[in-house]
């Protein structure tokens, strides 16, 4: 294995899988470079349905450099109704080409717009709002251009080696090879310029408010313009006075960080002089951003974890003993390798065996915890890594019954995703167009959940602000 990029070990991912030189190169020089398509689980009633028990209008839009919020603000524009109307089931890059579904409440197929740089299809009626959850995953195809292509070859087979040996090391799923990585959780999960969202998290879980508070408002990186650094150090050095000038951080803090400047007006308003004052300027942020802040810690342990396991040479393909693992969704699409983590069960002595092939069939994954306060960590080796990482972060399941948005029953996620690679050298491009020689071609599905950026990083090894 070789270590990683440092901005990534930053955020709990210490290694690559695989040892071959990377190729570098450019993403996205065009939209055209990285195509994005939703694996689809909503099955719609015809258009004739009718409207009082189907209210809802399903759309596929396919979109061209649209960002997905900027997407439904312009649609619910142009059908001049609330934003509020319009639902997706995931968020997609801006600088792509991305094809997902949209749903729209009490919009007749007629009144459907005429959008730039989208097309838009009526498939039918539902009887609810999409939402995070009505999506198997994500089918890619992406382009990387401006590569060193000599590598290519001998990342696909290092990323198949996992499957060599099985009883079924390819199964008769779409894609010539199969390949394993770990399931990081992506560099963007953290914020990509400045990765302090699992850090709050962190301070969040351990109860202690005040830090939490100003590792998001004050901590300034050097990434940060400078008027953004002054305002986060004014900020530290109020938080060490007796009298912190609350109202002059608030003029400084630039009017884009609206969600710095939230918490600011509530520590003015509260006086800041108990820990249920910090808390409730934590909770001065959306709801969303008050959960991923714990989502966040949760992810960061995760990535420790199986980072762990990779340092101490544990496989994350097939189970050892005292692995929790879990049974593959019987409903996911054919082209997908989906885990189901309501559906466990413990690698005993006597059950590795039967454990180990139903991971090599792609019916099982092993899996590492999103800690919180239902989470059972794993016996044996495996258990002893989940604990090792806990003890370091200070953090144990009961750590996470917490109040409102960030209480967390925690989960368990495969540590590894698996998928079918199709991979085009140069001249041999996947769509109609010939690739140029200093470029290639990857073709792949992930569940959701997942990040192209596991696969992509063990191909082009750059900086993940790269990916």
């Amino acid at each position: 294995m070789r270590e990683a990029h440092p901005r990534e070990r930053r955020v709990g991912i210490e290694y690559y899988l695989s040892d071959a030189a990377g190729t570098g190169g450019r993403l996205r020089a065009t939209p055209e470079d990285f195509r994005v398509r939703e694996l689809e689980t909503v099955e719609p009633e015809p258009l004739s349905a009718d409207v009082g028990d189907y209210p809802h209008l399903l759309v596929r839009a396919t979109l061209q450099e649209w960002d997905t919020n900027d997407f439904a603000r312009r649609l619910s524009d142009a059908l001049g109704v609330s934003r509020e109307r319009v639902s997706w089931a995931g968020t997609k890059d801006k600088h792509a080409v991305t094809t997902q579904l949209f749903s729209l409440a009490e919009v007749d197929p007629d009144a459907l717009p005429d959008v730039d740089g989208a097309e838009i299809e009526a498939l039918g009626r539902v009887g609810r709002a999409l939402h995070f959850g009505d999506l198997a995953g994500n089918a890619f195809e992406i382009r990387v251009r401006d590569a060193d292509i000599g590598s290519v070859e001998a990342i696909t087979a290092e990323l198949h080696a996992p499957f060599e040996g099985g009883s079924d090391s390819g199964g008769d799923r779409a894609g010539p090879v199969d390949a394993a990585v770990p399931n990081y959780f992506g560099h963007q999960r953290f914020g990509s310029r400045r990765p302090v969202t699992h850090e709050v998290g962190l301070r969040i879980a351990r109860g202690e408010w005040r830090e939490a508070v100003l590792t998001y408002v004050g901590n300034p990186f050097d990434a940060e313009p400078e008027a953004t650094q002054e305002a986060r150090t004014f900020v530290d050095e109020q938080a060490e006075t007796a009298d912190p000038d609350w109202a002059e951080a608030i003029e400084r803090m630039p009017g884009a960080l609206r969600f710095e400047r939230s918490m600011l007006h509530r520590l003015r308003e509260d006086g800041a002089e108990s820990p249920e004052d910090w808390r409730h300027a934590l909770e001065a942020v959306p709801t969303n951003l008050q959960r991923l802040f714990v989502n966040a810690a949760q992810s960061f342990a995760f990535n420790r974890i199986v980072s762990e396991r990779l340092s101490r040479g544990l496989p994350l393909a097939r189970p050892v003993e005292g692995d929790v693992v879990c049974f593959a969704d019987t409903d996911a699409p054919e082209e997908l390798y989906r885990p189901d983590p309501d559906r466990t069960q413990t690698a005993t002595e006597r059950r590795v065996d039967v454990m180990t092939r139903h991971c090599e069939r792609g019916r099982a994954f092993v899996t590492a915890p999103l800690v919180g306060t239902e989470t059972d960590l794993a016996d044996g080796e495996p258990g002893e890594i989940e604990r090792a990482v806990l003890d370091d972060l200070g953090l144990e399941p009961g750590d996470f019954d917490l109040p409102g948005e960030f209480h967390s029953t925690g989960t368990r996620r495969a540590v590894f995703v698996r998928t079918a690679v199709d991979v085009a050298v140069g001249g041999d491009g996947l769509g109609d167009e010939e690739g140029p020689a200093d470029a290639y071609d990857l073709s792949f599905s992930l569940p959701s959940g997942s990040y192209a950026t596991v696969l992509l990083r063990e191909y082009l090894k750059v900086d993940p602000h790269d990916l």
